[in-house]
């Protein structure tokens, strides 16, 4: 049974996008892995700073900017702390998981990765971290190598180990699969990777909003996530790297506030972070993301992951009695995603017939067709979980599965 002490119920009333209904029936939404929902407290900080606080931030010296500075400011302290980062200096704020990627591979990357030198990523790694990284591998002459899976979906780490040598200058993994919900051991591939001196970026995008992350016990020396997926605006993201690599990484992008001073003959970059935020941020979305962790915190992420966990025993218990259903991943370690396919219905079929019941699902790659190779199949539906679903979600899910079963007998 779902746990008494967490009250989903309650928690949903937070969220003005789940009161309302579709197609005359209340909205059920299983598509959090894409993205989730904002609290109402989220809502308002947006609206707060564009009503009575919008002004750029660092440069002016009257009081709406000093108060747009510090609130921007105070957001990167609160990341350092929820992320148990050494320093706030560590925080780089970018525009989501993918834009963190693209700026270590432009800039470490570009720095350290050269002809002959190897990649690591895992065959379940989301696009934005595979193209990225063989853009790079295009550029420098350099060679992507995969880590393969089980038929569960889950990291064979003895082929891991034999992929790193001598050549490996990165391993970029995701930490919690987007399409099969794997947890993977990250922080033992952590622990191989230095061993033989290889950093490690780890893609937090699935696991940040459902976990408890510590970059420290994970020991990762990059790690992204984005706000949209963890009940915050879009558009906004963080990306933290050690110091110490930061440091010796060149900028990614030319602009404002990531410079010292310029001159025609030189141009003197800032310190860091701000050597890493050109132009003008996405500040109403880091005051929203901040009131995003700040939410988060108050409900706890230990009772968060606890709760979910116990969500997707009960979801794939009900999906596994649902005749002509397949799971696709099955590893013993998962987040709160389940993808599946149904005998004889493509994916989007069963996406569009849930829909018209209410239930928002995903139906496609889910921008891992790789993964999708892997298990023989063209695309898969996925439901993913937050703690503000119900097991009445799941069995609303169950019930649009049977209407799907209706028109496809």
């Amino acid at each position: 049974m779902i746990r008494d002490a967490f009250d989903a119920v309650r928690v949903r009333k937070n969220f003005p996008a789940l009161n309302q209904k579709i197609y005359g029936k209340p909205l059920v939404y299983l598509d959090n892995a894409a993205t989730t929902q904002k609290p109402k407290s989220v809502i308002d900080a947006l609206e707060q700073y564009y009503s009575s606080e919008n002004a750029n931030i660092h440069r002016g010296i009257y009081y709406l900017s000093q108060q747009a500075t510090n609130a921007y400011e105070g957001v990167r302290a609160r990341v350092r702390q929820f992320l148990n980062a050494r320093s706030s200096e560590e925080i780089i704020f970018v525009r989501g998981a993918t834009e963190g990627i693209n700026l270590v591979a432009q800039s470490y990357g570009r720095t350290y990765v050269k002809e002959g030198d190897e990649i690591v990523v895992s065959v379940m790694e989301h696009h934005s971290n595979i193209v990225p990284w063989q853009m790079l591998c295009d550029e420098a002459g350099a060679r992507l190598r995969v880590i393969p899976i089980n038929d569960e979906g889950e990291i064979l780490t003895g082929e891991y180990e034999n992929l790193l040598n001598e050549r490996t200058k990165l391993v970029s993994i995701a930490h919690v699969s987007n399409v099969i919900g794997t947890l993977n051991p990250v922080k033992e591939m952590v622990e191989k990777a230095h061993g033989r001196g290889i950093p490690v970026l780890v893609d937090g995008a699935q696991a940040v909003p459902h976990l408890k992350v510590d970059v420290q016990d994970l020991d990762c020396d990059f790690l992204v996530f984005s706000g949209h997926k963890m009940f915050g605006p879009t558009g906004v993201g963080v990306l933290y790297g050690k110091s110490e690599l930061l440091e010796k990484m060149p900028p990614y992008q030319g602009g404002g506030d990531m410079i010292s001073s310029v001159t025609f003959e030189k141009t003197v970059y800032n310190k860091i972070p701000y050597k890493f935020e050109a132009g003008t941020p996405h500040i109403a979305g880091v005051i929203g993301l901040g009131r995003a962790i700040d939410y988060l915190n108050e409900i706890g992420m230990e009772e968060i992951a606890a709760y979910e966990e116990e969500l997707l025993r009960v979801a794939t218990e009900a999906l596994g009695r649902v005749p002509g259903l397949r799971l696709i991943g099955t590893a013993r370690k998962k987040s709160a995603i389940v993808s599946f396919v149904l005998k004889e219905v493509h994916p989007h079929d069963i996406g569009t017939i849930l829909d018209r019941q209410g239930v928002a699902i995903r139906a496609g790659h889910h921008c891992a067709m790789p993964l999708m190779q892997r298990f023989g199949v063209p695309a898969t539906a996925r439901a993913s979980f937050a703690f503000y679903n119900t097991k009445e979600d799941v069995d609303a899910l169950c019930r649009a599965l049977g209407k799907v079963r209706e028109v496809f007998k």
